[in-house]
């Protein structure tokens, strides 16, 4: 007698493996379907809807993104990613983002940058004010501010004494600094908009500011050249446009009508006017004591 050999007993939840309970929901990600004469990984427990690659061959692992050819989700594209790591230069030479080493500019933010100080200087007859300003600058506002320093202290810078000789000294620091400034290439993605360098110092109104020193070094020479001290010399004519008390005596040329006297002898370094008595025809004497000179002319007729 022939007899069927007994049958497993059927899953009561058709379409889904034996053990695995209720059926199935709709399922959040993708299926998987398993290769012919594919099995489980020993050790691992299959998931419902999926199954694990056989042994050996790569596939889908639990908690990573599916492969699409040789890129992983997630991942970008070599094309797309970015050529320019940080710290390297782009083609231009400049770097595409900055390193935490690189400056950057204290006004605009953009790189490169050069560490450096754009002075100024402004006078005020007694009272003097020194002005800084510290980096790091790119090009464009270095440069701009190398301007705007230097083109404040040619018409500010002047006005004292002491000044007139510390301002010509603080313009000429600014060399150094306008130098690093224009070897610097253009700054790369400012995030903030860069200063405007604006007109050369020679094609801006304030040049003019450098007459004032011109003029003031003219009339001191002018002045000096043309004193009393230096021109009252023996045998010259003068005139006398003040008064007996306080006297404020001219050299003018001998034929003019307002010659009034002619020097007969003069005593340097000294205001002793009893000595013109050893000069013939000395019949007046006029005595100056300044600062930096004094001397006594003796006087006589024309």
């Amino acid at each position: 007698m022939t007899t069927s050999p007994p049958q497993p007993p059927q899953n009561p939840y058709a379409g889904q493996p034996g053990g695995y309970g209720p059926p199935a929901q709709q399922e959040q990600f993708p299926r998987y379907a398993q290769q012919p004469g594919q099995q489980a990984h020993p050790g691992q427990q299959a998931h419902p809807g999926q199954r694990p690659p056989q042994y050996g061959q790569p596939g889908p692992q639990y908690g990573q993104a599916p492969q699409y050819g040789q890129q992983q989700y997630g991942q970008q594209a070599p094309h797309e990613q970015n050529q320019y790591q940080q710290g390297q230069s782009s083609p231009q030479g400049v770097p595409a983002y900055p390193s935490t080493s690189q400056l950057t500019c204290r006004f605009c933010g953009g790189y490169p940058a050069a560490d450096a100080t754009v002075r100024g200087h402004q006078g005020f007859l007694v009272l003097m004010r020194f002005l800084k300003l510290d980096g790091p600058f790119c090009r464009s506002c270095g440069i701009a501010s190398v301007r705007e320093m230097t083109s404040k202290s040619l018409w500010q810078g002047w006005w004292g004494l002491a000044s007139s000789i510390i301002n010509p000294v603080t313009m000429l620091m600014n060399i150094g600094p306008m130098q690093k400034f224009k070897k610097l290439p253009e700054p790369a993605q400012s995030p903030g908009r860069p200063m405007e360098p604006g007109k050369p110092l020679f094609r801006r109104p304030a040049i003019v500011g450098l007459l004032i020193p011109v003029a003031a070094i003219a009339v001191i020479v002018y002045s000096i050249t043309n004193s009393t001290s230096s021109t009252a010399e023996v045998g010259r004519c003068v005139v006398n446009k003040g008064t007996d008390a306080n006297p404020k005596v001219e050299v003018v040329d001998c034929g003019s009508s307002d010659a009034q006297y002619r020097i007969g002898g003069r005593l340097d370094n000294s205001t002793d006017d009893t000595q013109c008595d050893r000069f013939a025809g000395a019949e007046a004497s006029y005595v100056y004591d300044g600062r930096y000179s004094t001397y006594t002319l003796c006087l006589g007729p024309i």
